[in-house]
C-alpha cells in the first residue's frame, strides 16, 4: 500500500514534532517555518505500507476561503493526499476550532470520495500539557463523530508509540475507502507550487 498524507493544522500545534516523532522516533521542539514532504516506510498487520507525509504550513486564508496562491496549494495539497492527519492543541481552543473549519474545506474540496469517506484523522497534541488544557477529549470525541473521522489525544513530546498509532489508525482508514493503489507523487508540481509562494512571502517580508 502506497499512500499520500497530508498534516495540517495551526502554527505550534506540533505538526511537524509529530511527524518527526513517527519518522525517527525522536522529539525536537523547535521547527521553522518549512514544509517538507517524507516518506516513510512500515509494516502493519503483516503487510507493508508507504506513506508520503506532507507536513504543511498554515494558512489562515484556506479556512476563510480565500482564493489566493495560498489557497490554490491548499487544493494542490488536498487533491494531492489520499488522507489527512489535522492537527490541534489542547492547550489551545483556536486550533481546535480551525481543525473543525479544515474538515469542512477538505471534503468540500475533495472530489474523489463522497465527503463522508475521506479519511481524516483528528489528533489532540500536548496530552502531557493536561494543567494547561483549554480543549476537554470529549470535545475532540464529539467532533470526530459528528464529522465521521478518528480521533487521538496524544504527547508526540512523551510518547511514541501513541504517535504509531495515529498513523496505524489512519491506514486502517485508507483500507475503508479501498485507497490501496499506488499512484504517483506528481512532486515536481508541488515543489514547484511551494517555491512560488515561498518566493511570494520573502518578497512581501522586505
Amino acid at each position: 500500500m502506497d499512500a499520500n498524507i497530508v498534516v495540517m493544522g495551526m502554527e505550534s500545534v506540533g505538526k511537524s514534532a509529530l511527524t518527526v516523532r513517527l519518522l525517527t522516533r525522536r522529539f525536537i521542539g523547535e521547527y521553522g517555518d518549512i514544509e517538507s514532504i517524507y516518506s516513510h516506510s512500515f509494516i502493519v498487520d503483516g503487510r507493508a505500507v508507504t506513506l508520503n507525509i506532507w507536513d504543511s504550513h498554515y494558512s489562515q486564508c484556506v479556512v476563510l476561503q480565500d482564493f489566493s496562491a495560498d489557497s490554490s496549494l491548499f487544493e494542490k495539497k488536498v487533491r494531492w493526499a489520499d488522507g489527512f492527519v489535522l492537527v490541534y492543541s489542547i492547550c489551545d481552543r483556536a486550533s481546535f476550532n480551525t481543525v473543525s473549519r479544515l474538515i469542512q474545506t477538505i471534503k468540500s474540496t475533495k472530489d474523489c470520495l463522497s465527503a463522508d469517506k475521506v479519511p481524516i484523522v483528528i489528533v489532540g497534541n500536548k496530552r502531557d500539557l493536561h494543567h494547561r488544557r483549554t480543549v476537554t477529549s470529549e470535545e475532540g470525541r464529539l467532533l470526530a463523530l459528528n464529522t465521521n473521522c478518528q480521533f487521538y489525544e496524544v504527547s508526540a513530546a512523551e510518547n511514541y508509540h501513541s504517535v504509531l498509532m495515529v498513523f496505524h489508525g489512519l491506514v486502517d482508514r485508507l483500507k475503508d475507502a479501498k485507497l490501496t493503489t499506488k499512484k504517483p507523487l506528481r512532486l515536481k508540481g508541488i515543489v514547484k507550487s511551494m517555491s512560488a509562494v515561498f518566493a511570494r512571502r520573502r518578497t512581501e517580508s522586505f
